[in-house]
């Protein structure tokens, strides 16, 4: 009775993790097989052990109610299994919105952060805007470089935006890099404009690229492609792979804050893969 009750509790709280990889028919199919396997070895064991132990043989009638008596265990076991397994998920779905709660805080708290007196920021970027504002080249940048702290104020505010701001933004963020590495850095964005409106988390596109550029050479030799494209409501963002040979200051945990941003947002993972010396992420519109 006991490794009966045992295995039953094991296999009926657990299935779901055990088969997670099948679809609900087969775990169930799979659970009903392994439950019925269980009650008749349990039973046999039972039945053949006894008179072993006793000296005494069961009798048909003692057979039929020790199956009996086995079936009402089994059952027993699979009504309170179910409601462990509803507590499981209770208990998880706690745990996911205190998560959830948490990250909440912790932006706000970085929103705060962020917006420590962002007027003097602004202030000096104007004052340094009129001090410049014969050159051109130094204007146009300081208004990128305003456009896209002013963005990413606003961004702490919302989960997701539109593909179209974000464009708008990552069109800023490659002014700049253009301003350093002119020529040697190119981009081509080619997305169908019926993705424009899709929602995606902020700063996603532009973490892709600033990724590219960080860990990539980039040289006259070796100037850095960076291909932005839509395919079957998808965006991918790729790059041919050079790596720096000098050290990059990097944590290494970008792509794998965005995948977790991803996941909490839209219930999908990025993907990320390196085949052929070409670095490619998929970022799921849908």
């Amino acid at each position: 009775l006991f490794i009966l009750s045992l295995v039953s509790l094991e296999l009926n709280t657990n299935y779901k993790s055990i088969y997670r990889q099948y679809s609900l028919f087969v775990r169930t199919s799979l659970t009903i097989a392994f439950n019925t396997i269980l009650f008749l070895g349990i039973v046999q064991l039972f039945v053949t052990v006894y008179p072993l132990v006793t000296g005494q043989v069961l009798s048909e009638s003692e057979i039929g109610f020790t199956y009996f008596v086995y079936f009402v265990i089994l059952m027993i076991t699979i009504f309170i299994a179910r409601i462990l397994k509803y507590q499981i998920i209770h208990h998880e779905d706690l745990l996911e919105n205190e998560k959830l709660k948490q990250q909440n805080l912790q932006k706000e708290l970085t929103a705060l952060k962020n917006q420590i007196n962002p007027h003097f920021l602004f202030n000096s970027l104007n004052s340094l805007n009129s001090i410049v504002r014969d050159n051109k080249e130094a204007t146009m940048f300081i208004k990128k470089l305003s456009f896209m702290y002013r963005y990413i104020l606003q961004s702490g505010e919302r989960d997701v935006v539109p593909l179209q701001e974000e464009l708008k933004f990552l069109d800023s963020y490659i002014h700049l890099v253009k301003s350093r590495y002119r020529d040697r850095f190119k981009i081509d964005i080619d997305i169908d404009a019926e993705y424009l409106e899709k929602k995606v988390p902020p700063l996603a596109l532009q973490l892709l690229v600033e990724n590219a550029v960080k860990h990539n050479e980039i040289s006259e030799s070796n100037p850095l492609q960076v291909n932005i494209y839509s395919k079957d409501s998808d965006i991918y963002v790729e790059n041919e792979m050079r790596l720096r040979t000098s050290f990059v200051d990097s944590t290494g945990n970008g792509l794998m804050n965005l995948d977790k941003r991803y996941f909490l947002l839209k219930k999908q993972h990025i993907s990320i893969s390196a085949t052929e010396n070409v670095f490619r992420v998929k970022l799921p519109l849908n």
